[in-house]
């Protein structure tokens, strides 16, 4: 059992049971559901049903992250997600958390009320985003990505290069380990081949020693197999949460909350039966 540390003096134990982060996009562009939820009162309809699923987070973006996305301002971003992240805050149902790149729009959203900091550039696009996570004792996902630099040709080697300089960055900015859990960012300038292989040797990057989310939900690898309505892409997402969550994930970031929450339920058994540790309920 791990705890990680979070913001506004909250936390969670991570172990026994899987925990889902429900994706809540305010976006009009992300490549699954673009627009859907762009309304504020559509985005907290959304979070609350995820909620009531069993989201243990509720992660808000306010940038499409899909390849060839357009970059929006800062200020846009902010205008798009600080409404949404008060609102959940206030209700008090779930974690929050902020997928942002930004430093000032980290700070602004910690402010408001999210405990958890999701940087899917690893902290090195804007390095001083590590400072704010310091700062306020925000919980900080550190996600590996292959974009906009040369990989190494085996994934796992580069997922250690990426990562851990990533950590030397969080580290120097006085971030404890106990607020940290990384991401191997599955489809972030990796092809099919490269996200099966990285899915096959998943269990190598526990030796990083710190907890791991993953996020394939309905991307390529998920669909490539099981096809593009919305039905085979959430199942194929499932199929893939258990695998990784056999292979040591801890934290899910999904779509479908419900069809993961079954699933997972069943991996959680099979790992209590192989570690013998007690599943307890989320706190």
């Amino acid at each position: 059992m791990t705890r990680w540390q979070l913001a506004h003096g909250r936390h969670l134990d991570l172990g026994a049971q899987s925990l889902l982060m429900g994706i809540l996009n305010v976006t009009p562009d992300s490549f699954s559901d673009g627009g859907e939820f762009a309304r504020p009162e559509r985005a907290l309809q959304q979070a609350r049903r995820m909620i009531d699923e069993g989201a243990a987070i509720i992660d808000v973006g306010g940038e499409s992250t899909r390849p060839g996305a357009g970059a929006i301002s800062a200020r846009e971003e902010q205008a798009r997600i600080l409404p949404i992240i008060e609102a959940l805050s206030s209700e008090g149902g779930s974690l929050v958390s902020v997928d942002t790149y930004r430093a000032e729009t980290a700070r602004l959203a910690v402010a408001a009320g999210a405990h958890i900091v999701n940087d899917v550039h690893g902290l090195q696009r804007e390095p001083d985003i590590a400072q704010v996570a310091a700062d306020t004792g925000a919980g900080l996902v550190i996600m590996h990505t292959g974009r906009g630099r040369e990989k190494l040709a085996d994934v796992i080697a580069d997922q250690f290069l990426f990562l851990n300089r990533s950590l030397e960055i969080a580290r120097d900015a006085g971030i404890a380990d106990e607020r940290i859990v990384l991401d191997p960012g599955f489809g972030f300038a990796k092809d099919g081949e490269e996200n099966l292989e990285l899915m096959a040797r998943f269990g190598e990057l526990r030796a990083l020693g710190f907890p791991l989310l993953v996020g394939t939900s309905r991307k390529r690898l998920a669909r490539r197999l099981v096809g593009e309505s919305d039905e085979g892409r959430d199942v194929g997402t499932a199929a893939t949460s258990v695998i990784l969550r056999l292979k040591g994930a801890s934290i899910f970031r999904v779509h479908n909350v419900a069809v993961n929450r079954d699933a997972l339920a069943f991996a959680d058994a099979v790992r209590e039966r192989e570690t013998g540790e007690e599943i307890r309920p989320a706190r």
